[in-house]
């Protein structure tokens, strides 16, 4: 295995590497070897490893009042009528499209 002698330096928000690191430290997982393994990643695709685009999900920032609340009745009507994904289904079905590439 290769001795490990580089540093590399960064400047990011406080609030960011907090909170970054946080869930990092839940996972088990090393900010050194996070950094390690997008490194490689980027070796061996050839480039950034995951799509670097804009959302295209509308955010409350960018949604009229009329526009956010239709989508809040929607919403409660269907979680009233029981029209909803089981919290654990609903994070399988996200783990499966981070897995597979999937973009919504």
């Amino acid at each position: 295995m290769a001795n490990k002698s580089a540093n590399v330096s960064v400047r990011v928000a406080p609030e960011i590497k907090q909170q970054a690191e946080a869930v990092l430290e839940k996972i088990g997982l090393p900010v050194s070897v996070l950094i390690d393994t997008l490194y490689r990643q980027i070796i061996y695709t050839g480039g950034v490893p995951y799509p670097l685009t804009v959302p295209k999900l509308p955010t409350r920032d960018t949604m009229n009042d009329n526009d956010f609340n239709a989508m809040m009745e929607k919403g409660y009507s269907q979680a009233v009528a029981g029209e909803g994904t089981e919290l654990d289904a609903a994070f399988d079905d996200l783990r499966k499209g981070i897995k597979h590439g999937v973009q919504g």
